[in-house]
Parts: C-alpha cells; sequence; structure tokens
C-alpha cells in the first residue's frame, strides 16, 4: 500500500471564517489537484475539490481521512483551478468558496456511483438523441456576409495565425451582424475540434441566441449554463461541457466557470452590460474573467457591444485589445432617426405621461400597421402614494425606500425587501379619502396608452408590457416575446428588459418616456448607463432593412440641450467616450483609478459606522497604505433594507497592483477586528469587499 499522504482540498467556508484556504486531509494515495472528493467536515460530509500539495503526513499530525473521491468525473484541468485561485485572490474571496459556488449545487448531493450514473445517462441520451435523426439534420446556411462583416472576420482570422489570442472589441452599431460574426468564428473553432464558449447578460436572451446557433450548428451538441435551469438541468449541461462532450456553451456570467477542456474561443455579448458583474458573495467580473481566461488557455475573446464600457474602450484605444468595426447595419438600413421632445414646452400641470407629439407618432404607427415600443425604466403603477393633506407617503417601514403602488392588486410592494400590503383605504397618517399615486411607472403607463390609442376603425390598440412583474410565471416571458415577434401587439410598454438584445422586426418606433433622472446622479458611472441604455434601446427600431428608413426613437426630456442627447441624436458613441473619458481622466475616476468598496451592514447605524471606522483605523497601519485613498463611511444609496442599516467605504488608488497588495494585507486585518468587536455586534454585523465595484 502506497504511504499516506496529506492533501489539501478546497471547501466552501463562510467569508469570516478563521479557515478561507484549503484543509487539510488524509488518503492513501494521491490524487491529481481538481478531483473532486467528499469529506468530513465538523458533523457534516461536504464536497471539496482537491487543491494543492501531497506530502508525507508529519509524525505527530492527526488528520481526518477523506470520506470518498469521485473518481467516476475526471479531474477539473489546472486551467480551471487557475481561473478559481485568479478570481479568489483578484476578488478577495475564498478559493473554496469561489470553486464550490460555480460548481453545479447537485454535485453537493452525489456519491461517486451516482455520479457515475449520471454520466452514463447523459451518453445514453446523447447517442439516442443522435441515432433519432436519419439523416442527420442539415445546418441552416449561412447568409451572405456584408463587406464590413468578411473584412472583421478576415481581420480576426489573421490576428489569430500570427500564433496570439487577441482580446477583440468589436465594435458593432445596433443591427450590424454581431451575431454573425460570433457564429462564422465558432464555426471555425468547432472545426478545429476545440469548444465555444458565448456569454449573454441576460437570461431572457439565451433562448433566441440558443436557437440561432442550434440551427447553424445542427448536429452538435449545444448546452446552456445559467441559473434559470433547474439543478438537473444544470448538472446535465456542466457534465456536458467537462467531459468535452458538448461543442458550445451559451450562458450568463455564471457560464464564465464553465469546465472546458478544448476551449478555442470565447463571446461576450453586450460587454458593457452591468449584469455581468455578480452582486452577491464574489463579486466577480464575468467579462473581465473571460478576458483573462482566454489570455491564459490561449483561446481568442470577443467583446461584441454597440457601447462598449468605457474602460474596454480606453483598452483598444491603447491597443491592448484589438478593435474591429462594424458600422453600419446589415442591408444598408439606416439607423433611426433621435428626436428630442422638449418637456418644457408642455402646459404646466398637465401630467402627461406622453407628449402629444408623441402620441401623434404612435398614432401614425397603428396606421401603418407597425409596432412601437415604448420604454420606462420603472415597474409597478406608481412610485409612491401620496396624501395631499398631511403628506403622508407610502414609505417602507423596513427600507429607506417607498413602496410601489402595484394597481394590479392594489398593493404597495417594497422592490427591496419585498413587503407587501393591502392598498389603505385612507391615509393611514390623517384618514382622508383622497390619497393619490404619484409618478408613474409601466403598469400605469400601459393603461394609459390603452385608453389613448386607437386604429384607424377604432378599436383600442393592442398594448402589451413586459417587465419583472409580467413575467414572473415560468414561460410568460417568452409568450410574451413570442406575441411580439407574430405581430399581435402594437404597442409594447417595458422595462430595460426589452430595451437591449432583442431582433424585433416589425418595430420601428422606440420612445423613452422618463430617462432624466440618471443625467445628474451622483454615482460617476450613471451617464455611461444611460447613454447604452438609450442607444441600446433605439437599436430596437427598424432592425428589418425595409422599414429601417422611417424608423424613430423619440426620448422625452426636459433638459434636451444636454450632451449626451446630443451625441444620441448623432448615434456617436466616439465623441461620448471621450468627453467621458476627459471627465473621468480629471477626476481620477475609473478607468484612471482603481477601486474597492467596503461595505458594513448591522441592525443599527452606529454598529455599521463603528466597524468602518475602526477599519480605517487598521488601514492606516496596513504596508502599502501611502499609495491608498481611503474616505470616511457613508450611507449606501438605499441606507436601510430589511431592518438592517447599510454603510460603505470607498478605497481608492492609481495602481491596480498597489490596491490589490494592500487589499491582500488589509483584509486578514478585518477578519481579526470583527472577531474582536462587541458579541452583541457580532452576531448582526456583516461585511463584504467589492472589488472594482460598478457604483458608488
Amino acid at each position: 500500500m502506497d504511504e499516506a499522504v496529506r492533501l489539501r482540498v478546497a471547501l466552501e467556508l463562510p467569508q469570516h471564517s478563521a479557515h478561507s484556504t484549503p484543509l487539510d486531509y488524509l488518503n492513501n494515495t494521491a490524487l491529481s489537484a481538481g478531483t473532486l472528493v467528499r469529506v468530513p467536515l465538523a458533523r457534516r460530509e461536504v464536497l471539496g475539490v482537491v487543491w494543492l500539495g501531497e506530502a508525507v503526513v508529519p509524525a505527530g499530525v492527526v488528520l481526518r481521512p477523506l470520506s470518498q473521491v469521485l473518481q467516476a468525473l475526471p479531474p477539473l484541468l489546472p486551467a480551471w483551478c487557475a481561473l478559481v485561485e485568479f478570481a479568489a485572490a483578484y476578488y478577495q474571496r475564498g478559493i473554496g468558496e469561489v470553486a464550490l459556488s460555480v460548481l453545479p449545487p447537485e454535485l453537493r448531493k452525489l456519491d461517486n456511483a451516482q455520479v457515475a450514473q449520471r454520466i452514463a445517462k447523459l451518453r445514453k441520451s446523447i447517442a439516442s438523441a443522435a441515432a433519432a435523426h436519419s439523416p442527420p439534420p442539415s445546418p441552416s446556411p449561412s447568409p451572405a456576409l456584408s463587406e464590413e462583416q468578411a473584412a472583421v472576420l478576415g481581420q480576426l482570422a489573421a490576428a489569430c495565425a500570427e500564433g496570439a489570442a487577441p482580446t477583440v472589441l468589436l465594435h458593432g452599431v445596433t443591427g450590424s451582424g454581431k451575431t454573425e460574426i460570433y457564429l462564422q468564428a465558432a464555426a471555425q473553432v468547432l472545426a478545429q475540434g476545440r469548444q465555444a464558449l458565448v456569454l449573454v447578460p441576460e437570461i431572457s436572451l439565451t433562448p433566441q441566441l440558443e436557437a440561432r446557433f442550434q440551427a447553424r450548428f445542427a448536429g452538435r451538441l449545444i448546452v446552456s449554463l445559467h441559473s434559470g435551469l433547474t439543478p438537473a438541468q444544470r448538472l446535465r449541461s456542466w457534465l456536458a461541457a467537462h467531459l468535452g462532450l458538448a461543442d458550445l456553451v451559451l450562458g450568463t456570467r455564471l457560464a464564465v466557470f464553465a469546465s472546458m477542456p478544448r476551449l478555442g474561443l470565447i463571446a461576450v455579448d453586450e460587454e458593457h452590460d452591468p449584469s455581468y458583474k455578480q452582486q452577491e458573495g464574489a463579486r466577480y467580473s464575468a467579462r473581465d474573467l473571460a478576458v483573462w481566461r482566454g489570455r491564459r488557455e490561449g483561446a481568442p475573446v470577443l467583446l461584441g457591444s454597440a457601447t462598449p464600457s468605457l474602460e474596454t474602450w480606453q483598452r483598444a484605444s491603447q491597443g491592448q485589445y484589438l478593435r474591429l468595426a462594424l458600422p453600419s447595419r446589415v442591408g444598408g438600413g439606416a439607423l433611426p432617426q433621435v428626436r428630442l421632445v422638449d418637456m418644457n414646452q408642455l402646459p404646466q400641470g398637465s401630467g402627461a405621461a406622453v407628449s402629444p407629439a408623441l402620441l401623434a407618432a404612435l398614432q401614425d404607427r397603428l396606421a401603418r400597421g407597425e409596432q412601437s415600443l415604448v420604454f420606462l425604466n420603472r415597474r409597478g403603477y406608481a412610485p409612491v402614494l401620496h396624501c395631499a393633506d398631511c403628506g403622508w407617503k407610502s414609505g417602507c417601514p423596513h427600507c429607506s425606500a417607498w413602496r410601489v403602488f402595484h394597481k394590479l392588486d392594489r398593493s404597495l410592494r417594497c422592490h427591496h425587501c419585498g413587503f407587501n400590503e393591502r392598498v389603505p383605504r385612507a391615509c393611514p397618517s390623517c384618514g382622508n379619502l383622497d390619497i393619490a399615486a404619484l409618478g408613474r411607472g409601466t403598469e400605469r403607463l400601459e393603461e394609459q396608452l390603452a385608453d389613448l390609442l386607437r386604429h384607424p376603425d377604432g378599436t383600442p390598440a393592442r398594448i402589451a408590457r413586459i417587465d419583472a412583474d409580467s413575467t414572473r410565471l415560468k414561460g410568460a416571458l417568452q409568450a410574451q416575446l413570442n406575441a411580439v415577434h407574430a405581430g399581435e401587439v402594437d404597442v409594447l410598454v417595458g422595462t430595460q428588459m426589452v430595451a437591449k438584445g432583442h431582433d424585433f422586426r416589425r418595430i420601428t418606433l422606440v420612445a423613452a418616456v422618463n430617462p432624466d433622472s440618471s443625467l445628474f446622479s451622483s454615482d460617476f458611472r450613471a451617464p455611461e448607463r444611460l447613454f447604452a441604455l438609450l442607444l441600446q434601446a433605439a437599436g430596437r427600431a427598424g432592425r428589418d432593412a425595409a422599414q429601417a428608413a422611417h424608423s424613430e426613437m423619440w426620448v422625452q426630456t426636459w433638459h434636451p440641450r444636454h450632451a449626451l442627447y446630443a451625441a444620441l441624436r448623432a448615434h456617436d458613441f466616439a465623441a461620448f467616450a471621450a468627453s467621458q473619458l476627459r471627465e473621468r481622466e480629471m477626476a481620477g475616476l475609473p478607468p484612471y483609478a482603481h477601486l474597492a468598496m467596503l461595505r458594513a451592514e448591522a441592525k443599527t447605524v452606529a454598529a455599521a459606522h463603528g466597524f468602518l471606522v475602526a477599519a480605517a483605523e487598521c488601514a492606516s497601519n496596513t504596508p502599502g497604505v501611502e499609495s491608498i485613498a481611503v474616505y470616511p463611511p457613508v450611507p449606501m444609496p438605499v441606507a436601510r433594507v430589511a431592518d438592517v442599516e447599510r454603510l460603505q467605504m470607498l478605497v481608492e488608488s492609481p495602481s491596480r497592483k498597489a490596491l490589490q497588495r494592500f487589499l491582500a494585507q488589509w483584509l486578514p486585518a478585518l477578519h481579526r477586528l470583527r472577531r474582536t468587536r462587541d458579541a452583541a455586534e457580532q452576531r448582526v454585523l456583516r461585511w463584504a469587499v467589492d472589488v472594482d465595484p460598478l457604483s458608488i
């Protein structure tokens, strides 16, 4: 028998555990790093990943043995382990926390025999599906490429032929055919016997993209990976990728950690989208990890967007990324004309949801038999109920936020903690029966448009609404999207869910009802997000080249002379980006500085504030602090959620490496600090560090 060896095993432990590194266990034989095992932990048996080291157990050291080795599953490859280790180090989390959180949860329940059964079942189902197709299905033919698409593919092929794995910014206007570039690039990779990974920002975009890939690559195994799958579905997709059976993986940010032994290409669609940044647990950026993974594994990375993030745009401008452009729409269709409606010109106190000019434009589209999209990024009927007599408003008793009025079920609902109550018959403060809705959400806008819009024959317009409320039930979103594509909807009202990524062929007019709130936000990224959202929304209009000439984007604004709207009218992303980057450089903000945010939550403001103040004192004694700026604690934009007070403290450095070195020294001190706080505070205190935060 081989001599007993000590193995380091990565486990999913609480962030503030005393053990954030892999733990030592005993085994009779050496195992490869990446092997999945089951180990005892306290009184439980948990899943772990063999991480590092094989050494003889020192005399006198007592270690617990492994419970089981999942030998039926090939070990996770060194490249995957390197990705997890980098993510854990960069985002300041435990290796085991990252590793186990991105593996299918179903694996935690299975022993070796059950894993073997799942693998056998998967192989059998794939073989059966292949045998059912006789003759094999024919892939859909590739469309004729535009000159711009052909040029981009040629430049990409030349860059890959040089032996490097380039990171490419594919900057293409909406409707320019970026998806076709992904398809052609994936075809090249699959022909070489390698795998392709395609990331999308939203689950809602996965089915339509999957349909295009399935049609193009008929006979190939394509799997999806996202949080909307059942545990069994997610395990099946993950196994297919890990075993090399799947040729192509489509997924949301989670899929960046897909185990793929033959990875040859990564495409990140709408790379600017904030959904690629995880907001809980390990707060990683899937886009940034995709770039790191591509370089590490020798796979080209395509970052596609009509409105790239300013960080990506700057790196491309500096030559760190290869920038390839698709400046025209496929078929020569024109981009929608942008019209600004000056709301200052409307009669005071009119309170109209849409201006007379926009209403006339919507009526005109109805008469032509065309579709319109009206965009309002606020769901519910109204953001707040108000009593004019005493000033009462529908605040949430558990959050520093308003409860939103939802007319459909006559409820007041907090969108932060979920607290829900029936609408009161009278003002809870003074008894006034006349309480009114202030502002409007998509539910109210849908109702008002239904009252205002009529076909030429007098029949009501067919209005549909797509937001988080109308799509709660399984299959509801796809059913509503199908109705829009089938022409069964005249006017679509929606939030940002429908403002990006969808290929609506019948929509010729897009209207943004109330986008001004982001213009003067304290968050420095707000203008960037607003411009991207509006330009993406505009791109839903005129995607059929035959109708593109009269497609329009209407924006109702109180600030029509704002520079952002001037760039929007010209569809000039480059000018907008240059302006924003100048402002960022003068202010010392990303990408010219690097940020981390320390957030603390507690039952009292004093407890959270006290922890952050003590953390700042620790920072002053941390090596490397001379190149770091630590700002005073401030409340978060929504300071209280579910009766928990939330504060944050910004940490800034001009150097990414200096910030990382500082955080690596500072965080262990914060772990010790929390353990020394008053016991009553410790029970309620939670804290986390967000590296490269999206908002401040």
